[in-house]
């Protein structure tokens, strides 16, 4: 099975293009928005435009909401697709998804850039931001029990409208969800430390946690997510790297699912030990 991504910005018409790509590219599985797509049909997943929210859009989009990647990795399974084009905002992302759904390494990377001109890209920015409208690489039918309420229109009524109806490598359709993608979502550091501290407390075989320090690693202009350090002082009579390794693995799980965003690296550093002297 082999694996490649469709990489560019939101709302720079990546949906729109995905099934000209996967064709071109003899793809013959898309995974776009958390729904694993073949042959013009939804497979398996459940698509982020139809979250109430952002921040559970995106969530949904990197498959971190309970079950969702086991369904749509058991779905891969089932199918057994020979090429898989993954849609994502950014490299880390499609990378992200890739490992989460346990597929191999993405083999070519492709921009929305390289296949589309700036006109264009202005043209599919202007209806995601001011119209809200979506596209999914899918038929209209084939929507109607996933987005029951949020259909639009089909794809042509975009772009130019035609008395012949014709469809070409597949239909793509509309949706508006139910959230809006106006203005933006910053999330301060203080939350994500908050998040950290509230995690590390639960456990108890840590006495106490300080210094949380949040950073974003990048790979030139990629951004590879978040790094986050900080100190703990952690009880006696427990071998340190599991406890670490436990603590780690808790801190990934509630900062990705609280905010939706990517960690890269988590630093632990033990500064000292607490010996209870009563016991």
């Amino acid at each position: 099975m082999d694996v490649i991504a469709l990489v560019g910005p939101s709302g720079t018409g990546k949906s729109h293009r995905a099934l000209q790509v996967a064709h071109e590219q003899n793809a013959d599985a898309i995974i776009d928005d958390g729904i694993l797509i073949k042959d013009g049909h939804i497979i398996a997943g459940e698509s982020a435009k139809t979250e109430k929210s952002k921040i559970m859009a995106v969530r949904r989009a990197i498959f971190v909401l309970p079950g969702h990647a086991e369904e749509v990795r058991e779905a891969i399974q089932r199918i057994q697709p020979h090429r898989i084009l993954i849609i994502g905002t950014s490299e880390n992302m499609v990378h992200k998804i890739a490992q989460t759904l346990k597929l191999p390494s993405i083999q070519l990377i492709i921009r929305i850039e390289d296949i589309a001109s700036r006109a264009e890209i202005d043209l599919a920015r202007f209806h995601r931001l001011k119209e809200g409208k979506h596209i999914i690489p899918v038929p209209t039918i084939e929507l109607k029990p996933h987005f029951s309420g949020y259909l639009i229109d089909p794809l042509q009524s975009i772009f130019k409208r035609s008395r012949v109806r014709r469809r070409k490598l597949g239909e793509k359709s509309i949706v508006r969800p139910v959230f809006s993608y106006y203005g933006k979502l910053i999330i301060d550091d203080r939350v994500i430390r908050a998040v950290v501290e509230r995690v590390v407390k639960t456990c108890e075989f840590i006495e106490s946690v300080k210094n949380v320090k949040i950073d974003r690693r990048f790979k030139g202009e990629e951004d590879r997510g978040l790094q986050i350090t900080c100190e703990v002082v952690l009880s006696y009579g427990n071998h340190i790297p599991t406890l670490v390794s436990q603590t780690q693995n808790k801190i990934r799980e509630a900062v990705e699912y609280t905010t939706g965003m990517i960690v890269d690296s988590i630093n632990i550093i033990v500064k000292a030990l607490y010996v209870d002297i009563k016991s």
